[in-house]
């Protein structure tokens, strides 16, 4: 695997928490039977597991700066630079044994993501990226995304909200637009990694609303080397920051957009 020395640290930072959760997830599954249930336990599990990456990362790269789902935010020393962590994406997965949850890493550089590594332990799959450098998985393979060109042979991943979260009846509207149009709707639990299966071309496109910076900076930047197209639901605004996001291939971005923004 040729990559900078960002890259590398990134990597390794992600295999070194995977092993962790790994170790935890097994343990989860056993969890599942007792009256207590696993709550607390995938907790520690998440705040370990950004602990072992926070310390590889800041131990390699101690002047950048730090956005963490669990720790929140650090500036540093050098303001041009910040990683943007989440580690473990699919939580609610993780916490039903359920094998589809990832290790999110993200290097942001003024302003722009510029290296990406999303890692699902389970399937050992490493999906990453740099600016300029395509998008691979695992050692050697790389990635591109879809050809299809028809809106009726895609398939679509989004996330369906849950609780009370207030973008239900805006998603419940988007499905019942795009269902019709398309071959089918995943909703698999880990915005990571349904970003990276469009940038592997396992998925045509991806939307989701109300997501955090750590959700899907890494695969922005997958889908982006891949050859795919990335913008915000709402024309004009930024993904990062409202965290509303569309992702597809060239072919049926606008096709797939224009569904999603004719409210």
């Amino acid at each position: 695997m040729q990559g900078s020395a960002n890259l590398n640290l990134m990597i390794k930072a992600a295999r070194r928490a995977a092993k962790s959760l790994v170790k935890d997830f097994r343990e989860v599954e056993n969890l599942q039977v007792s009256s207590k249930g696993p709550g607390d336990f995938v907790s520690k599990a998440d705040r370990e597991a950004e602990r072992l990456i926070k310390e590889e990362l800041m131990g390699g790269r101690p002047t950048y700066g730090w956005l963490g789902e669990e720790t929140g935010e650090e500036p540093g020393q050098d303001p041009t630079r910040r990683w943007i962590v989440d580690p473990l994406d699919g939580t609610t997965n993780f916490l039903h044994g359920m094998p589809h949850w990832a290790i999110s890493i993200a290097l942001e550089h003024k302003g722009e993501i510029v290296s990406a590594v999303v890692y699902d332990p389970a399937k050992d799959e490493m999906f990453w990226a740099e600016k300029g450098s395509g998008a691979w998985l695992n050692d050697s393979r790389r990635i591109r995304v879809s050809g299809r060109r028809s809106m009726s042979e895609a398939v679509f991943a989004t996330g369906v909200p849950f609780g009370a979260k207030k973008t239900l009846p805006a998603t419940l509207q988007d499905l019942a637009r795009l269902m019709p149009a398309c071959a089918g709707v995943r909703r698999w639990g880990a915005a990571s990694l349904d970003l990276a299966y469009v940038a592997a071309g396992r998925f045509e496109g991806y939307w989701e609303r109300e997501l955090q910076p750590w959700d899907i900076a890494a695969g922005l930047l997958l889908v982006r080397e891949a050859g795919g197209m990335t913008g915000p639901v709402r024309e004009g605004a930024d993904i990062l920051e409202k965290g509303a996001v569309i992702a597809a291939n060239e072919a049926l971005f606008d096709s797939f957009a224009r569904v999603l923004r004719d409210q």
